[in-house]
């Protein structure tokens, strides 16, 4: 258990954040599942549709850090390599 004022802050400020980055990650687990569903349901101009919503999520994500900015790149470049490729 913290015992100091700064350790007791720092752990709800870690908390705060913490809910603040799982809506971000949700968001973009949601989409890019989507995503997938679409492309294994062969409705490419839908998941093409849902391309610029994910790319989004992603940069914004990147932006307030919750994920790296080369992280967001590569995993919008895998997916329409994907989405293109089927």
């Amino acid at each position: 258990m913290a015992i100091t004022q700064s350790a007791k802050k720092a752990i709800r400020q870690s908390a705060r954040r913490k809910e603040r980055n799982i809506v971000y990650k949700n968001k973009i687990k949601v989409l890019v599942k989507e995503a997938r569903s679409l492309v294994s349901k062969k409705k490419m101009d839908e998941a093409k549709k849902l391309l610029p919503e994910i790319y989004k999520a992603l940069d914004k994500a990147a932006k307030v850090g919750v994920i790296k900015k080369n992280n967001a790149s590569r995993r919008k470049s895998r997916l329409t390599k994907f989405i293109d490729k089927k």
